[in-house]
């Protein structure tokens, strides 16, 4: 079979399975999100950290739940790496340099999972396992946790709150994470991934050489790296490396689980606002922008011009010969349109175009899917940009699932849209600015501008994937990229939530002869059109001056 067919295979069967993974799982989120029951366990931790968990919160006071969630998670993560050392199942690992250590706490409490260390060589077992794969669980919770509190923003009326936060986070995590976790971590096992606690074993190669092989728990990390779109990799080369992904079909799975819970959410939310075909409608934009970015980058990374390419049959270098340029590709477009970032192959080393793709999927918003809640809350937003649009085009006042869309709500909306974009292009100029960041850059001209855009463009949208080619273990570029994935988490999310308080305040208007029906092809058009224009013409100067113009020299 030729690695093209197989290809087509594995697209076909990853369609198939998120398909029959769709009305089940977004149904059983939406029962845990609205359920009135407890589990014991629950009930338990409620009453351990003080929370009333039948006592909903207003907007404000969710807001401050989260960031001080987030922010002890900081702190307790900072302090772990720092103290590693002195901490059980160390490995003798060096004490990481303290801006480093912020850089990575941010990263991983930010559900961005940023690397700018050598995952075995920088750190020891138990902050794996302590530190970098609980905040996988919880920062994906926190993500679930804040487009739940938006719908409830749409479903509820002439009310100032929006649900509890420490009760959301703590069912995601329990019944929804972790038993997930479980089951394909023992099937990632079965299949070949490490699980064990290992340190550095020596072995004698048939070269007569010496070779440290690592060990370690990955499958345990690597499942929910992958189902909560974290990203970060146990070992250097991610997902790429043998022991987190040991064949096609681990590589296929890895793709699947980084992809199914986005892809259910917007059953989730039909189900909650009680019309199953609003969710449709925001999955076919979602499914739209995913299968035209994997057929498209597929397509740039398979052509033949220069003799290298067309005796590997494609841009095969810093591709896994196991995986090939069709699985590498959609892993590619799955990882940089989701917020997960694991790679099984470079990026830096794809095509001007291929490259170039991956950091548009990221500039997009990663909303197709996009990360663990964060890509439906920011899909959601972009659908109340084109109603407001389409309701100005008729004169009428925009509405959206029986909330009126007035001036407070589209400031909400457009602070939502401009601040990414913000920290993206001044973070890149700032970088461009100055000669001592400059220097990082591997390559000069476009293709080392795209290494920069793209390392604040991974920050900032809390993907985590790197260009590669970038020397980013700084001062410099360790506090400025964790101040950009601080501010592309978190103020967003002060805006998503802010808009939730607002929506749930309002009284329901009933539909009319003039309402926008959201559940149609033309609105499915309406907000894909939204999407390219408002938020990928945001960024068209700076990749005119990266991949672009690499790609047309």
């Amino acid at each position: 079979m030729s690695s093209t067919a197989a290809g087509w295979l594995q697209a076909l069967a990853l369609v198939g399975a998120l398909a029959l993974c769709y009305r089940p799982l977004g149904d059983y989120i939406a029962k845990l999100l609205t359920s009135a029951e407890h589990l014991r366990v629950e009930r338990g931790l409620y009453k351990v950290i003080g929370v009333d968990g039948d006592a909903d919160q207003r907007w404000p006071v969710y807001l401050r739940s989260v960031l001080a969630f987030s922010a002890l998670s900081i702190l307790f993560l900072y302090g772990l790496i720092r103290l590693q050392t002195h901490l059980l199942l160390s490995l003798g690992v060096p004490e990481m340099e303290a801006h480093q250590a912020w850089n990575t706490a941010v990263s991983f409490t930010t559900n961005t999972n940023w690397q700018s260390y050598s995952g075995e060589s920088a750190m020891g077992h138990l902050v794996q396992m302590a530190g970098l794969a609980v905040q996988n669980f919880v920062s994906a919770a926190v993500g679930i946790a804040i487009v739940a509190a938006l719908i409830r923003g749409f479903t509820r009326n002439r009310t100032d709150r929006v649900g509890n936060f420490w009760v959301d986070l703590t069912r995601i995590v329990l019944r929804l994470l972790l038993p997930l976790s479980i089951v394909f971590a023992l099937v990632l096992v079965a299949n070949g991934v490490v699980q064990n606690f290992h340190g550095f074993h020596e072995v004698t190669t048939l070269t007569g050489n010496a070779q440290a092989i690592p060990g370690g728990p990955v499958a345990s990390q690597e499942v929910i790296k992958e189902l909560g779109t974290n990203g970060g990799g146990f070992f250097n080369a991610n997902s790429a490396h043998p022991f987190e992904s040991p064949n096609g079909f681990t590589n296929w799975l890895e793709i699947f689980l980084l992809l199914v819970i986005s892809f259910s959410l917007p059953r989730t939310f039909g189900k909650m606002v009680g019309d199953n075909r609003q969710g449709y409608a925001i999955v076919a934009v979602m499914a739209i922008f995913w299968v035209a970015s994997a057929a498209l980058i597929t397509f740039a990374e398979s052509q033949h011009s220069g003799t290298a390419l067309q005796a590997a049959g494609g841009a095969m270098e810093g591709k896994e010969q196991r995986f090939g340029i069709a699985a590498s590709s959609l892993f590619a477009a799955s990882t940089t349109l989701t917020s997960t970032g694991a790679v099984n192959s470079f990026h830096d080393s794809f095509t001007p175009f291929g490259g170039g793709l991956t950091i548009f999927n990221m500039m997009l918003g990663e909303i197709a899917p996009g990360g663990t809640g964060s890509g439906l809350y920011g899909m959601l937003i972009l659908a109340i940009v084109a109603v407001f649009v389409a309701g100005l085009m008729v004169g009428r006042t925009p509405e959206y699932l029986g909330k009126k869309l007035g001036g407070r709500e589209m400031k909400f909306a457009s602070l939502y849209i401009l601040t990414t974009p913000a920290i993206v292009l001044i973070g890149s100029g700032i970088a461009m600015a100055l000669p001592g960041e400059r220097a990082s850059m591997l390559n000069s001209g476009p293709h080392g501008f795209s290494e920069v855009l793209y390392a604040f463009t991974s920050a900032a949208n809390n993907n985590g994937s790197a260009f590669a080619g970038i020397t980013v273990n700084t001062e410099w570029y360790d506090t400025a990229l964790g101040l950009a994935m601080a501010f592309g988490r978190f103020l967003p999310m002060v805006f998503v939530l802010a808009l939730a308080g607002s929506l749930a305040q309002q009284q329901p208007v009933p539909a009319s002869a003039g309402t926008l029906p959201t559940h149609k092809p033309l609105f499915v058009g309406l907000l894909s059109g939204v999407v390219l224009i408002v938020v990928g013409l945001t960024y068209f100067p700076a990749l005119a001056l990266g991949p672009i113009a690499e790609g047309l020299h």
